[in-house]
């Protein structure tokens, strides 16, 4: 019995976590460029309850005497699927069609990704640098900061689906400026480590960044301009899960009562 409470006790902390994890996915479901995360639990370690493993005559017994002790949360899986495309009208907004992150200069002078493509024009020395909107620059292909010189009108600047900066002359063509937004890609998008803001890092389990343009194995990405990647969370899938949890967490609970109060009928015997 005193088993029976350590794994309902388990199986309530496991379910509290998938709660938290179910509590995020939803409180993010307008963030953009949010990828969800699923919650994967495995068994922990199984008791023997017969050290014998053969009959009287020496034949193997076809089943052993296993008793399991509870769950664990083994880890929370990033699902990055495509979110939908929302389209802002502003040119500064970019969404992602594929697998890349953009590359962003963080204030250390290391570099993260993030699939928000919400950026801005930032003023910095004597023309604009195209930031993110906590005003870190936003990276090309050569992983330098995307500066365009006092001599440009920013409304005269667009992007193509390459991801390639066009200024548009007093003729009205659309001549190119030789800087191309920098993508990133990972082996293990997953491994990712996540920063507050939508900010991802690489990891030991991620491996290390693949370049866009300069990985001949990769499919490059297409970038949407005046979109925005919205996020992938499904809410009908995490209302089902937040129930399905809730149940769990209400049989583990009745499995401690029902233990308790065999262990207090056990007391009683006189």
């Amino acid at each position: 019995m005193i088993r029976a409470l350590w794994t309902g006790a388990s199986g309530m902390n496991a379910q509290q976590v998938s709660l938290d994890n179910i509590a995020n996915n939803l409180a993010n479901v307008n963030t953009t460029g949010f990828k969800k995360q699923n919650t994967e639990f495995s068994s922990l370690l199984y008791q023997k309850l017969q050290r014998k493993q053969t009959d009287n005559n020496g034949d193997p017994k076809p089943v052993i005497a296993q008793v399991g002790t509870g769950v664990r949360v083994s880890s929370l899986t990033s699902v990055y699927t495509q979110g939908i495309m929302q389209e802002t009208g502003n040119d500064t907004d970019f969404c992602i069609e594929g697998r890349g992150l953009f590359r962003i200069q963080m204030p250390d002078g290391t570099e993260a990704y993030t699939r928000n493509g919400s950026f801005q024009y930032a003023i910095e020395g004597d023309g604009v640098t195209l930031a993110t909107a906590d005003g870190y620059a936003v990276l090309d292909r050569d992983g330098q900061r995307i500066h365009f010189g006092e001599e440009y009108s920013v409304d005269r600047i667009s992007v193509d689906s390459y991801g390639r900066f066009n200024y548009r002359d007093d003729e009205g063509n659309a001549v190119s400026l030789g800087i191309q937004m920098g993508l990133a890609q990972f082996n293990n998008p997953a491994g990712l480590d996540k920063l507050s803001d939508s900010y991802f890092i690489e990891s030991p389990n991620s491996g290390t960044p693949r370049y866009e343009g300069d990985d001949a194995g990769l499919k490059e990405s297409n970038i949407h301009a005046t979109y925005l990647e919205g996020s992938n969370v499904q809410t009908i899938d995490e209302i089902v899960n937040l129930i399905t949890t809730q149940r769990a967490y209400e049989m583990n609970s009745k499995v401690i009562s029902a233990a308790d109060e065999m262990m207090q009928q056990a007391n009683n015997l006189r």
